[in-house]
């Protein structure tokens, strides 16, 4: 075991840009106001599931149903647009069931363990020690989870207008994101 502080640090930043938690309150509160309420500890706690199953064993479980890396980002980054044009257009393309756990698709998967953070986490396991990497994660974990539990205050600090805006804007980002995943995967090039 080798625990490495400047490690775990880099590791956090780069999981935290791609978990991107600020960037994803507004998608939360969205699915928030239509499934009624989130549990906060079951989405960072099936996240976390998600993230250290697939650390320790993602190649070989897609390799088992004979799927790349790729193909598994294109699949998150559909699930992402479509996500995002319900978030634009104000329409509804996942039926929101008043089931408890309905809030884990599409929080904890594929809005905090996506293709972006999946992919990620087995290229970090190039680079860095497990350890460090499992350590950089569940402080994400915690993050993800005040952040979750935080949505409430946004709501009241932003409004109803201002929850509205920032939902177009972020399904905007968020559309551009799907794209990009999905370019990226498909080797598809757009020219400027």
């Amino acid at each position: 075991m080798h625990f490495s502080i400047i490690d775990i640090f880099s590791i956090f930043m780069v999981l935290f840009a791609i978990i991107d938690v600020p960037g994803n309150i507004p998608i939360i509160i969205d699915i928030k106001s239509k499934s009624g309420d989130i549990n906060s500890l079951q989405i960072t706690l099936v996240s976390l599931g998600i993230m250290l199953l697939f650390l320790f064993a993602g190649e070989p479980l897609l390799g088992l149903f004979g799927v790349d890396i790729s193909s598994f980002a294109i699949a998150g980054s559909l699930v992402i647009f479509f996500l995002a044009l319900e978030m634009v257009l104000g329409i509804e393309i996942f039926k929101h069931q008043d089931i408890k756990g309905a809030s884990i698709v599409p929080i904890a998967f594929p809005l905090i363990a996506g293709a972006g953070s999946l992919t990620t986490l087995l290229s970090l396991k190039a680079q860095y020690a497990t350890e460090n990497i499992v350590v950089a994660l569940v402080l994400n974990m915690v993050v993800v989870f005040f952040a979750l539990k935080a949505t409430v205050i946004f709501e009241r600090i932003l409004g109803k207008t201002g929850v509205h805006i920032l939902r177009k804007v972020f399904g905007i980002i968020l559309l551009a994101i799907a794209i990009k995943l999905f370019t990226s995967n498909t080797g598809i090039q757009f020219h400027h």
